[in-house]
């Protein structure tokens, strides 16, 4: 197969599928706008669908555990914090006599993940027999890095977790099949309608030298260096009442910093959050009727830190202003270098509520304007794909490996590795004796394949020590409905186009047509980049692991209407894995009692001021409380007390920490923002 040339399209369609990409772009939620609304049918519900959504809380054990996102063991501690929950929203897509379906999981995780994939389907297969399984459940991740870490079956992300963390994946697990049960059991006739809306000033390309490296006809043909628009499907009930949205908007879930140990769910938890209070007020976070699922799109190269990247070099003459623009430098090293979102100034718990709020704004837009009617068929296909294997005579995808770089705008990362760098020439000396410690050296196929990527782990080759540390093999899978890895910006509006052009000219879709990325999903397989990014080796680039022919590298089969060729599904790796962190071993509560208040409240309070109060409590790794809360705050109506917020609203902070390693007494704080005159009374 001749290589893919940057305005070429992939030979892909729906079901002789693709396998185009090895990281995010792992799942694709496709659909088209053959009816506009004005020439709908007249008499009854066009485009009828059973329809079923539901959300559930996935949080995970809140303290002692290191987060997931940026790979710090910073982020690890007895003092966690835990913010508005994480959730998995799932959506249920079935024709009319529900013949065919699929379920659309979106999680507030930092990425999907085989193994707890394979867990979902074996527990829904086990639930509805027939009904679901690897074909038609897609588990995205909402790519925040606020998250429970250590639930990722392969070693390279477990790293600073130290290990699996089966707390955590039980969490995901048990919170996403409950809220599949939930989406199933209200499934009911309804409508699907599509729609789209432009959103400025919610991200910013975080690599722009290298998506310049593109060529510029094709940079010319966009406004701007990263997508800017949204594109929301509606979810109605028979009598044409919103049950629901699933949009889709690409911005990394870093508007928290990477010092940050508040779990929390990110700006697209925030937009998820905001949508559903909007729709449902007196509803607790996570008990909306309304479902709103914020997805993840081609993500690679965006950053929600939208002032630019700035140096925080304090005592240095470059200290504030704008990093070095082809490496992210100050002053020759990257340590400095900072991303800033629009609430700088405040905090960026503030940047992530304005970029939040953004996408919020962006969706109820669409929602609450005219939206073009989805009708047709609901299909679903799935497989298996090695990145090992020639790709024709003129290509192939790599072995595994990472390169030299560890850091963004987003979070600078360790080694003061710099971005940019496509040489041979070591970075870091040091690092040139201990990798080879840590891994094999690279044979000279595995260095001329991933040229010019300086490989800094060689993991395929470490693939069976003591497990695989990172996958080899990947889920590709695409659903349809109607009509209808951290891909780049420039990859994914190649992949998108490809799949679109493939679809139209084989008479499976018309030509208004929408194709829309959703990941990272069902496997981690890091990066995608267009050829001439990879050769700019930043971040992106060196995190492309199977090399530069990655995002050209399709497994197609003959027929439209096909099932498509498939590898063995990838090794389980969760019963070989490696945990170092213990269980809670011993609670104390010093010379209190558990339940002793050693601050209270004030009598009263003024609009604005923060309640916090502080008393003994045990540690919460002992009870996870999943679907409950570790407070509520309640308001006095009438002499009763009736529950108003809990630990999953952005007002309230749940604080634990152990004061002491000795006789480990062990303090909870809560703190509340008070945003209205009303009494409230803090209930432990």
């Amino acid at each position: 197969m001749p290589l893919l040339s940057y305005n070429s399209a992939l030979p892909l369609d729906l079901f002789d599928v693709v396998r185009s990409i090895c990281n995010s772009m792992v799942s694709l939620l496709w659909y088209a706008t053959a009816l506009v609304a004005a020439i709908a049918p007249t008499t009854g519900v066009a485009g009828q669908y059973q329809l079923g959504l539901g959300v559930a809380d996935i949080t995970g054990p809140i303290v002692e555990t290191n987060m997931m996102g940026y790979a710090s063991l910073a982020q690890t501690g007895t003092s966690y914090n835990h913010l508005y929950s994480p959730f998995s929203r799932a959506f249920i897509v079935a024709d009319s006599d529900l013949t065919n379906r699929f379920v659309f999981i979106n999680a507030d995780i930092a990425m999907g993940d085989t193994g707890i994939r394979r867990s979902i389907v074996s527990r829904l297969s086990t639930l509805y027999p027939g009904l679901y399984s690897d074909t038609n459940v897609a588990l995205i991740g909402t790519h925040q890095h606020s998250g429970v870490g250590g639930y990722l079956e392969n070693l390279l992300p477990q790293l600073t977790a130290l290990g699996y963390v089966p707390q955590t994946a039980n969490a995901i697990i048990d919170g996403t099949v409950l809220a599949v049960q939930r989406a199933h059991e209200s499934l009911a006739p309804g409508s699907l309608s599509v729609g789209n809306t432009t959103i400025l000033d919610a991200n910013i390309n975080r690599s722009p030298s290298a998506y310049l490296a593109n060529p510029q006809a094709e940079r010319d043909r966009y406004q701007y260096d990263q997508d800017k628009d949204m594109t929301v499907l509606r979810f109605d009930d028979a009598s044409g009442n919103a049950r629901g949205l699933l949009s889709f908007f690409a911005v990394h879930g870093t508007s928290i910093y990477e010092n940050n140990t508040l779990v929390s769910s990110d700006n697209k938890g925030m937009a998820a959050y905001l949508y559903e209070a909007f729709a449902e007020p007196d509803a607790m976070p996570g008990n909306a009727s309304f479902v709103a699922g914020f997805t993840q799109s081609n993500v690679g190269d965006t950053s929600p830190n939208t002032l630019g990247a700035f140096c925080e070099s304090p005592g240095e003459d470059y200290d504030g202003m704008a990093c070095e623009f082809n490496h992210s430098t100050c002053g020759g090293t990257a340590q400095d270098c900072h991303g800033r979102g629009p609430g700088f100034l405040i905090s960026d718990f503030e940047s992530n509520r304005i970029i939040g709020e953004k996408q919020y704004l962006g969706a109820r837009s669409v929602m609450e304007d005219t939206m073009s009617p989805v009708s047709g068929a609901v299909r679903s296909v799935h497989g298996n794909h090695t990145f090992t294997l020639p790709n024709g005579t003129q290509a192939q995808t790599c072995p595994g490996a990472m390169g030299s770089v560890v850091d963004t705008l987003d979070g600078p990362g360790a080694f003061d590795f710099i971005q940019g760098d496509n040489s041979s020439n070591s970075q870091n000396p040091f690092w040139e004796i201990v990798k080879g410690a840590v891994t094999p050296s690279p044979s000279a196929a595995q260095i001329a394949c991933q040229d010019p990527k300086p490989i800094l782990l060689n993991t395929v080759r470490l693939c069976a020590l003591p497990y695989e540390w990172t996958p080899a093999t990947v889920d590709i899978q695409m659903l349809r409905v109607g009509n209808l890895g951290e891909l780049t910006t420039m990859a994914g509006r190649r992949i998108r186009e490809a799949i679109r052009a493939k679809l139209i000219s084989e008479g499976i879709l018309g030509s208004d047509a929408y194709v829309v990325l959703a990941g990272p999903a069902n496997a981690y397989a890091h990066y995608v980049t267009t050829r001439e990014e990879y050769g700019v080796q930043r971040y992106e680039g060196a995190s492309t692991i199977f090399g530069q022919y990655t995002l050209e590298a399709p497994f197609v089969g003959d027929s439209p209407s096909g099932t498509p060729a498939s590898d063995a599904a990838p090794a389980e790796q969760t019963s070989k894995a490696i945990s170092l962190q213990t269980g809670v071993a011993f609670d104390s509560s010093g010379g209190n009692s558990f339940g002793d208040v050693l601050a209270d409240v004030k009598a009263s309070y003024a609009v604005g001021q923060t309640v916090e109060v502080q008393f003994v409590g045990a540690n919460p790794r002992n009870n996870l409380r999943l679907g409950s809360t570790f407070l509520t705050v309640d308001h006095q109506v009438n002499g009763a007390w009736i529950a108003v917020r809990s630990d999953a609203h952005p007002s309230t902070v749940f604080r634990w920490n152990r004061t002491s390693t000795v006789s480990n007494p062990l303090n909870v704080g809560l703190r509340l923002a008070l945003i209205s005159s009303r009494f409230w009374a803090l209930a432990l």
